[in-house]
């Protein structure tokens, strides 16, 4: 039986800097973005939680790279789904250089685009499904100090 391989990356954090987008010469948007993402670890000295950050460069193509540079900016809390893609390259001065970057497949925007959230962190819980509250339509709050023969059960 054959092994497949998996190689998926999902990471929350927030831009470090501006979105920056270019056009290939075929006319292919591509837009970079740099995510923070902080890991929490007990140092070793103090023995009290610290966060530390991780810095992750993505690469976002076509229409979803334009909307991430007209919508996101620096400091703006983001959720990335995609690969991670390994590339090598001889700079300028001969040596040899290497990076990892993710490749996204999606990036969803999270907070609101003015910053202003719950608890001031620019984060506002919201849900992808609609919340049905027909259940609550015309229905009368519950009277004080009601008797427990008005229960209907």
């Amino acid at each position: 039986m054959a092994a497949t391989n998996v190689n998926v990356v999902v990471i929350t954090g927030n831009l470090t800097r501006d979105p920056e987008l270019r056009s290939l010469s075929t006319g292919t948007s591509v837009c970079k973005l740099r995510v923070a993402v902080n890991s929490r670890r007990k140092d070793s000295s103090s023995g009290e939680w610290v966060d530390k950050p991780n810095y992750f460069d993505v690469t976002v193509w076509g229409a979803q790279g334009e909307n991430c540079a007209t919508y996101l900016s620096k400091g703006r809390p983001v959720a990335v789904e995609g690969r991670l893609e390994w590339r090598e390259w001889e700079a300028q001065d001969g040596t040899k250089r290497q990076a990892v970057e993710i490749i996204a497949n999606s990036v969803q925007f999270l907070g609101s685009r003015d910053g202003a959230g719950a608890g001031g962190n620019g984060v506002t819980p919201q849900s992808d499904v609609p919340a049905d509250t027909s259940d609550f339509e015309d229905s009368e709050p519950a009277a004080v100090g009601s008797s427990d023969d008005d229960i209907p059960f």
